[in-house]
């Protein structure tokens, strides 16, 4: 909590980054190190909502400064301690610094713009064929440039009135064409990979897309139709297995046997019942029959349109076929798809996975080359197309092979890298891989590179060019030193410490009294009756006590008598507070019945344990001024007064 505390105490982010002139006039010295104006006043205007053109008092400032000072004391002494050196600081500053630099590496329009289209695209499923055409990803130009007329020249065909079904098992280089024609069925966003989807859903129905470039190669999408989509669907099934290539026998036993069972279902014979006795999904049958939420493309397409049809939670569909065998599915739950900020997390998280979340970084990396002056040797580049061969494609190249590049093939900013970085690149991440060109294979292992060293440069900089983010590590590193001193010499030391707190303790006893309490008992009566014989028995010489007294009123009902046992605090109930001091907003009625027996406690002193919480906060805070006053003696600190009150 303390250390949640400091982070937003010294850390309240600006989502603004931009570029300031810093004021490098020196402000505070403690020994030998100094601090700027500009870092004290950036912190004072932020953590006292005071803007650039805001009022400035000298009050105000010198209070300040007396926080200021307190607070780099302690940096400074743990920074004397080594406490900046250890690799838990480093590590766990490291982790805060990447998170840090991620606004600085995105693109808000262009993510906005992804997450608006992923969401509208889920409303809608589209069911569309294709025709695929192979071409490898690192192919050359002219091999790339005739699959694209391959498939512009069957696109033509199409056009002209050729079916689309038979031209696709002709032509089409999917294997699954022979099975289905070319018809991938329905489904919806996240589906496909991403230039096949944007195609499918920006093609009209009826329509053949231009020739689409994936990694499998280009491919013509002819939309078949595009509906609302139906959000999701929980069933449960059975299932009758008939594997593939099953005689006509076992196919013969399996359908006599769904329909039996969907007889016994229409005589009202129990659904889990029949899972558990027939069904051969052995997964589900365990959780009677039923299978988790899913949505369009999950599941096979006959499977799937008769899960959806069915209308009710309750129904239960009549036999269906599919290729695993038959199943009769009962409909469970249904649910809609949520709103735009209900998805935004989910939506967010598959474009981070998917190779439409590569748009953004795209302009971020255009825009750093062009920031830090890029500039690609493109001859030392051309240099790898003769030393890579086909070995790294079984993952076995040399990096001996490119021993002789040694010159630059790229730089950017005041930082060059030559053909040796990127010789142990290609070394490091060759895998083995279908065979393609080695023009192509080394173009993209190079864009993998020189697109890495970029945004590595770029983060190397940040507190270079944006001095906000300079700062913002600056309180964040000192904001991290602070809370683990202060854990060690004051938080915890107050908490394990017991000598020391129990000394506290005694020299500051007298701070820590109860108020006025009142011990006894409050007893609730049901009646009038029940109060005056209570009364009775609590004002006689035989006195009986609480558990005698409840067992002699409730023996005909437990409401007759009711009793709260305890020590109360004045302003802690409102009963005694009315009956014992006269205070307090109770007011007397006919439905309550209430006596009191007890007794006032006059102030005493809280013991240790009664008050540890409340002794700990202020040892705590004892030991704390103890180490400033000791840190302001350890360390001189200089101030320029006439620099503090130039700020305005």
């Amino acid at each position: 909590m303390k250390r949640n505390l400091i982070i937003v105490i010294l850390i309240l982010f600006t989502s603004q980054i931009v570029s300031a002139q810093e004021n490098n006039d020196i402000l505070l010295t403690i020994d030998n190190h100094k601090i700027t104006k500009a870092e004290f006043e950036r912190i004072y205007r932020k953590n006292n909502n005071i803007k650039n053109t805001g009022t400035v008092d000298k009050k105000s400032l010198d209070e300040y400064l007396e926080l200021f000072i307190n607070f780099k004391l302690k940096v400074y002494e743990a920074e004397k301690a080594g406490y900046d050196t250890a690799q838990s600081f480093i590590t766990e500053l490291k982790g805060y610094r990447n998170q840090l630099a991620k606004p600085y590496f995105s693109d808000k329009k262009i993510e906005e713009q992804l997450l608006q289209e992923a969401y509208n695209r889920t409303k809608f499923d589209i069911r569309a064929a294709h025709i695929l055409i192979k071409c490898n990803q690192n192919a050359l130009p002219k091999d790339t440039l005739i699959a694209y007329n391959k498939a512009l020249n069957i696109r033509k065909k199409i056009l002209k009135g050729d079916d689309f079904n038979k031209v696709a098992l002709a032509n089409s280089e999917d294997p699954s064409v022979k099975f289905n024609g070319g018809d991938l069925g329905y489904f919806t966003a996240f589906q496909m990979v991403y230039p096949f989807e944007s195609a499918a859903y920006n093609t009209p129905v009826g329509e053949v897309s231009m020739p689409t470039r994936t990694r499998f190669g280009y491919h013509l999408v002819k939309v078949i139709d595009k509906k609302p989509n139906l959000g999701q669907v929980k069933v449960a099934h059975i299932m009758i297995a008939v594997p593939k290539g099953a005689k006509q026998e076992v196919k013969v036993n399996a359908k006599k046997k769904i329909f039996a069972i969907s007889d016994s279902l229409a005589k009202g014979v129990d659904f889990v019942k029949l899972v558990k006795e027939f069904s051969d999904d052995k997964a589900s049958a365990k959780k009677n029959g039923e299978l988790p939420f899913f949505g369009t493309g999950k599941m096979v397409p006959d499977f799937e349109k008769a899960a959806f049809s069915l209308k009710n939670i309750g129904d239960i569909s009549k036999p269906v076929k599919t290729s695993f065998g038959w199943h009769i599915i009962k409909l469970i739950d249904r649910k809609q798809n949520g709103s735009f900020e209900e998805l935004k997390p989910m939506l967010k998280n598959k474009i981070s996975r998917d190779a439409r979340g590569y748009k953004g970084k795209k302009v971020v990396i255009s825009r750093i080359k062009k920031e830090y002056n890029y500039k690609l040797n493109n001859k030392r580049l051309n240099d790898f197309y003769k030393v890579v061969d086909k070995s790294i494609f079984d993952a076995h190249w040399s990096i001996d092979k490119a021993a002789n590049l040694n010159k630059t093939i790229f730089s950017i900013g005041d930082t060059s890298f030559n053909q040796q970085d990127f010789a142990k690149f290609i070394s490091k991440f060759q895998i083995k891989r279908k065979p393609s060109s080695i023009q192509g294979y080394v173009n993209d292992m190079y864009e993998r590179f020189a697109n890495r060293e970029v945004l590595q440069y770029a983060k190397k900089n940040l507190e270079n060019k944006y001095p906000d983010f300079k700062y913002l590590m600056k309180e964040y590193h000192d904001g991290i030193l602070l809370f683990k001193l202060t854990d060690e010499l004051v938080w915890s030391k107050a908490v394990k410490d017991t000598v020391g707190l129990k000394k506290f303790y005694q020299e500051h006893k007298e701070n820590y009294k109860w108020g006025e309490r009142y011990k006894g008992s409050i007893y609730y009566c049901a009646n009038e009756k029940i109060k005056n014989k209570l009364q009775k028995q609590l004002n006689s010489k035989k006195q009986k006590d609480n558990k005698k007294l409840l067992e002699k009123f409730n023996k005909k009902s437990e409401d007759n008598l009711k009793i709260v046992n305890g020590i109360f605090s004045k302003g802690k109930n409102e009963i005694i507070d009315f009956y014992v001091w006269n205070t307090g907003d109770y007011k007397e009625n006919d439905k309550e019945f209430i006596v009191l027996k007890g007794e006032k406690i006059e102030p005493v002193c809280k013991t240790l344990n009664e008050a540890k919480g409340l002794i700990t906060a202020d040892y705590q805070t004892y030991l704390e001024k103890e180490w400033i006053e000791s840190l302001r003696k350890k360390y001189k600190v200089t101030v320029n007064k006439e620099v503090l009150y130039s700020i305005k």
